[in-house]
């Protein structure tokens, strides 16, 4: 025999309430006191109360739902799975929904794109991923339409609520150091695409770590890649084959680092004997390589469930949280890749 289903009405008289309560208390509306909104949620609880969301969206005239927009040819899939793990822990808690949208960060017609996108799957607002959340032009459009928006990782700090960071240049820095306490004095760093600003960002904080450690940079120590594992061979080998190479090598995130490994093997240096390579972002290849990759943890998930959290917030005006200004920082991840330097 099929269970039958519980009714906004079952919930309403369970919980002692209206329906139009319960119904704000399910589209997370503010100006519920704390104890009725506990009574609510308790009653749907038991009775595993599921609201129809076309029922929900027709009787409020809205979508409740968000758009993630990410650039097709610069995320990798560990990061864009990472942020979507990190929104829908979000949606889900305020029972709404997610649609993935891909574009092309410097196509001339991104902003009228994705205000079309908009209006045709009647989106709420949107999360922007690097490097879309460093196009101006794009954000100047939005804010002309009255669409709201939260920025994962800008390169340049944001309105307050409309923006979640984390600390890549401190924490390049320290990663920097970290290789100089190991003996290093020449160190190689790979950046990533010459387009993308949080790339400068962590460009600043070897700079930043070099001085630190009162070592001299060396313009011919850094090579520009693309954030691809291919263009970390292509710098890998360039690094290298170097007269004088570089003795540890710190690549802007794990793919690259890991092209950088393939070279060091194809050449016979050993790692970390010889070589000692770090990557950025901690995704799951930097534990599969061989060694294991020493690397930064950037907390991809979080940054993207707090930026969820800003924009939901605003949909639902409530306050929008503010937590140490919305920075959520990354740290250092010893592993088997790095070592001290070998001398003669």
């Amino acid at each position: 025999m099929t269970a039958v289903r519980a009714t906004i009405n079952d919930v309403a008289t369970l919980a002692r309430v209206s329906i139009k309560t319960v119904s704000r208390v399910t589209n997370r509306e503010p100006n519920v006191r704390a104890a009725t909104r506990a009574r609510v949620d308790k009653a749907i609880a038991a009775l595993d109360y599921r609201p129809s969301p076309a029922a929900r969206n027709l009787a409020t005239q809205r979508s409740f739902v968000i758009g993630l927009l990410y650039d097709d040819r610069s995320a990798t899939v560990s990061y864009i799975t990472g942020i979507q793990s990190g929104i829908l822990d979000a949606v889900e808690r305020a029972r709404y929904q997610m649609l993935i949208h891909r574009c092309n960060f410097d196509q001339p017609s991104l902003a009228s794109d994705v205000i079309e996108l908009v209006r045709r799957s009647h989106l709420e607002g949107l999360i922007l991923t690097p490097p879309l959340s460093d196009v101006s032009k794009l954000a100047r459009a939005l804010d002309n339409e009255g669409i709201d928006y939260v920025k994962i990782a800008p390169g340049v700090r944001t309105a307050p609520g409309k923006g979640v960071y984390s600390n890549d240049r401190v924490i390049c820095a320290q990663m920097t150091q970290y290789l100089a306490s190991l003996g290093h004095t020449r160190i190689g760093f790979i950046t990533g695409h010459p387009q993308h600003i949080i790339v400068g960002t962590r460009f600043s904080g070897y700079r930043d770590g070099l001085a630190a450690s009162r070592l001299p940079f060396d313009p011919g120590l850094v090579a520009t890649g693309l954030n691809s594992f291919e263009s970390g061979i292509v710098c890998g080998r360039q690094l290298l084959t170097r007269r004088r190479r570089p003795t540890a090598i710190f690549a802007s995130n794990d793919e690259m680092a890991a092209g950088v490994l393939r070279v060091a093997h194809e050449l016979g240096i050993a790692v970390p004997a010889d070589l000692s390579i770090a990557g950025f972002d901690d995704i799951p290849l930097a534990r599969q390589t061989w060694p294991s990759l020493t690397t930064i943890r950037q907390p991809i998930s979080e940054l993207a469930e707090r930026a969820a959290e800003l924009l939901l917030a605003r949909l639902s005006n409530q306050p929008t949280p503010n937590r140490n200004d919305n920075i959520i920082e990354s740290v250092l991840v010893l592993r088997d890749s790095t070592g001290g330097e070998q001398r003669p």
